[in-house]
């Protein structure tokens, strides 16, 4: 049988040696964590406490204030040491609730204490994952009981994909962590009595599929789906198009095709929160790249800092040429460590190169590589034109609208042209006039 994937894709150097063979360490933070109001796509939640305050771990100190949007938990004990706007990775200020750590992790009541899934109703997991701040986990940060409020789905995916480079947290939790997420997809399964599930990992991640074959070997309603190492094969779309052969586009969400795609973090935190009655308060996060001394995973509890973790990793062993929020591919540069650690902080990618500094891009010379790499049949070298000349209506035209922001055109250019960037532009530009509309 042919290993399921999609059109187009890339296959860029992976680097998962330097950090997915040693175990996630648990770490505690030190005194002062932060938490962003917005750690999620919609509105930011409210903040419902006010400086003086007294917090346990578990409790909610956000409200979510809209239909997309999330609530925000405390993940120590402590006192609030202010409301106020801080930095955040990517560089903007936003409304965050300080805390000062006391260190003795006192819990709201229950937290930890197992509850029986089977005898909730959809409604009530419903709910149970909305006061719980449970979000998309991959990077998108789409609220999860949202995702969850359709009637009618077929396919629940698991997102064990990866397949961004460098990044191993997702794998780490499948080899460690395999009932917890057979547990959550279970819940959902138990929300769509004729659903069936589907723990998607590409061919390159051999121990985490026999894991979670293991794990599943006496599901009637769940199989391990194997797919073709590809990037970005743990795009929503791609997904969707390789292990079920339905087709979604920007206009529509994952549930028109009767899917529902979740992270491998997101499902164990559907698992905790409805069977161990806790709150989205840690996540897993990856410390990589040639200039860390040892590169790791750690758990950690959100609203810590950056610069904390890197301690975790020992340091630095040579100054880093470029720290990158995410993977190389759709991640970010960080020119901060002093900002927390959300919901979405997948990684820190220590990089000893900067490659995108050390390529000046050149003319285009139409060579049509970045048209066979586009996972969307899409033609960037046009797009790239019309967003570069602020031509939005062309741009519109040729589907722009439709780009991943995946960055294999990008990647496989010859003249380096920062094709990705344009596009992230222009997007966001038409979605903002669409919205005054």
């Amino acid at each position: 049988m042919s290993i399921a994937t999609f059109r187009g894709g890339v296959h860029p150097y992976e680097g998962k040696d330097l950090s997915k063979d040693l175990p996630i360490k648990t770490v505690q933070p030190k005194k002062e964590l932060v938490f962003p109001m917005g750690q999620h796509i919609g509105a930011p939640a409210t903040p419902i406490v006010a400086k003086g305050d007294k917090v346990l771990v578990g409790q909610k100190i956000g409200e979510a204030s809209g239909f997309i949007s999330a609530n925000i938990c405390s993940s120590v004990s402590g006192t609030v040491k202010a409301v106020e706007p801080r930095m955040l990775l990517n560089g903007s200020q936003a409304t965050c609730v300080v805390i000062e750590n006391d260190g003795e992790y006192a819990a709201i009541e229950g937290l930890g204490e197992d509850r029986d899934y089977t005898k909730l109703s959809a409604d009530e997991i419903r709910d149970i994952v909305k006061e719980a701040g449970v979000v998309g986990m991959g990077g998108a940060g789409f609220p999860t009981n949202v995702k969850l409020a359709p009637d009618k789905i077929d396919y629940i995916l698991v997102n064990g994909a990866e397949c961004e480079p460098y990044l191993t947290s997702d794998y780490r939790q499948m080899l460690e962590r395999s009932e917890e997420i057979v547990g959550g997809l279970k819940v959902i399964l138990h929300i769509f009595d004729k659903a069936k599930g589907l723990i998607c990992i590409e061919d390159n991640k051999p121990e985490a599929i026999a894991k979670m074959q293991e794990a599943v070997k006496d599901e009637d309603r769940i199989e391990v789906k194997v797919l073709k190492t590809k990037y970005p094969q743990g795009g929503e779309r791609t997904l969707i198009s390789a292990a079920t052969g339905r087709k979604i586009y920007s206009a529509k969400l994952p549930a028109d095709a009767g899917c529902i795609v979740d992270n491998v973090s997101t499902v164990i935190a559907i698992y905790r929160a409805v069977c161990k009655q806790t709150p989205l308060i840690t996540r897993v996060v990856t410390l990589t790249g040639e200039a860390f001394n040892t590169p790791i995973n750690v758990d950690v509890r959100i609203g810590c800092s950056h610069a904390e973790l890197v301690e975790e990793g020992d340091g630095f062993k040579e100054e880093p040429k470029k720290i990158i929020s995410g993977g190389p591919m759709m991640g970010f540069a960080m020119f901060d460590l002093n900002v927390p650690v959300t919901k979405t902080s997948s990684s820190i990618l220590a990089m000893t190169k900067d490659e995108v500094a050390e390529n000046e891009p050149t003319p285009c010379i139409r060579c049509g590589r970045c048209v066979e790499a586009c996972p969307g049949n899409l033609v960037p070298q046009k797009m790239a034109e019309a967003a570069m000349n602020k031509d939005y209506d062309t741009f519109v035209k040729l589907n722009g609208m439709e780009c991943y922001e995946c960055g294999s055109c990008t990647y496989v250019c010859p003249a380096k042209r920062p094709l990705t960037q344009s596009f992230k532009q222009a997007r966001q530009y038409v979605a903002a006039q669409r919205r005054k509309k």
